[in-house]
Order: C-alpha cells, then sequence, then structure tokens
C-alpha cells in the first residue's frame, strides 16, 4: 500500500478458512498475478531496545476483492484523511485546550478530539500524510506501476549460515524470547506466531528460534496455559 510493503504470516492457529484461502492465493502470486485482498487482523506491536517498533498481523478472516471497489475505499479514504488535516490546521489557530478551541467553527466532539491529540502528540508534520494520499489517489486511478505487482518476497537466512552461528546465538536466542514474552505478555501470554515473528525481527531464522521456545517449554522456563499461547514460569 502507499504506506510500503507489509508482511503477513499464517499460523497453525487460524481458521481452516483462512489456511485454504492462503494455499489458492499463494499458488496465484507465484505465477505473477496480483491479487487485492481484504483481511481483518489482530496486531501486535514489539518496540525494541533500539526504538524500532514492529507490528504482528495475524489474520483472521480474508477475502479476494476487485480494483474497482479497492479504488473506491482508497478513494474515500483520501478523502477523509485529508478533511482531518485540514482540521487539524485550522485548529492550529487556538490554543490546545477546550476553551480556546471553543472560539472556533468546530463541533463539540472535535473539539474534545483535537484537544487530547494536540496535547499527546504536539506538533505533527502532515507532509508524509499528504504523500500518502496522492500515492493513495494515483494507485486508484492506475497510475502506479509498484501498486500492480506482486511484493517481493522476504529474504531469510540460509540454512547452512544457520548451522555456522547457531552455536553463538543459542543464549542470545533464549534471552530474546524471554524478553519479547516479558514484553508482549498482557495477561493470557503471548501468541506462538507473535513470539516467532519478533524473533524473526531481531535477526533469528524462524526454524532456530521454534525449536528454541520447545526447548524452553520442555525444561519449563515456559509454560503452556491455552495452546499455542506462552508464559513465564
Amino acid at each position: 500500500d502507499p504506506s510500503g510493503i507489509n508482511y503477513f504470516s499464517v499460523g497453525d492457529y487460524v481458521s481452516d478458512s483462512v489456511k485454504d484461502l492462503t494455499i489458492q492465493l499463494s499458488s496465484r502470486l507465484e505465477s505473477g498475478e496480483p491479487i487485492l485482498v481484504l483481511m481483518i487482523a489482530k496486531t501486535r506491536l514489539y518496540q525494541t531496545d533500539e526504538g524500532a517498533i514492529y507490528t504482528s498481523l495475524r489474520p483472521e478472516e480474508m477475502c479476494v476483492i476487485d480494483t474497482q471497489r479497492y479504488a473506491s475505499w482508497l478513494a474515500k479514504t483520501s478523502q477523509s484523511l485529508m478533511e482531518r488535516m485540514s482540521t487539524y490546521l485550522s485548529s492550529l489557530d487556538y490554543d490546545s485546550n477546550a476553551e480556546s478551541m471553543a472560539k472556533s467553527d468546530l463541533s463539540e466532539q472535535q473539539v474534545l478530539g483535537l484537544v487530547a491529540s494536540r496535547n499527546h502528540y504536539g506538533d505533527v508534520d502532515l507532509e508524509h500524510y499528504r504523500l500518502n494520499v496522492m500515492q493513495a489517489l494515483d494507485i486508484a486511478e492506475g497510475r502506479l506501476e509498484a501498486a500492480s505487482k506482486p511484493a517481493p518476497q522476504r529474504q531469510l537466512v540460509e540454512d547452512s549460515e544457520v548451522d555456522d552461528k547457531e552455536n553463538e546465538v543459542k543464549d542470545d536466542l533464549e534471552s530474546v524470547i524471554l524478553d519479547i514474552i516479558t514484553k508482549l505478555d498482557q495477561g493470557d501470554g503471548v501468541e506462538f506466531e507473535t513470539i516467532l515473528i519478533n524473533a524473526e525481527a531481531r535477526g533469528f531464522q524462524r526454524s532456530v528460534a521454534e525449536e528454541k521456545l520447545e526447548e524452553l517449554s520442555d525444561d519449563g522456563t515456559v509454560h503452556e496455559p491455552a495452546f499455542g499461547w506462552f508464559r513465564l514460569v
């Protein structure tokens, strides 16, 4: 989409309908066919010590949509975003409090939202959002060639490279997995796929991370309160 390339991982714990559709779409993508997909997914965020933020998306429902519907949604979303940016800019003539903004033509709901957002986010540069709108409208009008091309495949570390480094990263991988679970556990544990995706984002090969998670479960370092969910003991 206009914000960049997004990767989605379909794990072992999704519905059969999502698995079946994923298999069908994979074969079509391999042939080079561009596909537009509407997806409902659960999100989880993970922030590294360096400040990088990784978003894990776990698809729960998917369906294929046509280009006309996609273009219509892009246009409507772009229009809504431009209206919100215009409202934000008009609010800058007033202080970021309800008393000052009450003098404007903004509705009560807009005032409440703008006061909260301006005090939380501070000054916001809208140039990035304007660029996204222009790119989205280009896609809607069919003028952006990249929008019709399948996304490039993510590069993974070769197994041979992993074998050479496995002993070096073994202890470090354990600390990474435990850190991921500690930071993402909101009381019910952390889902299997989320742990692996975040381990991959930290530079570890998926199969190695999966094996390490199994070891941690076997030795009692982590436990599985529900199928596919892990917590620290």
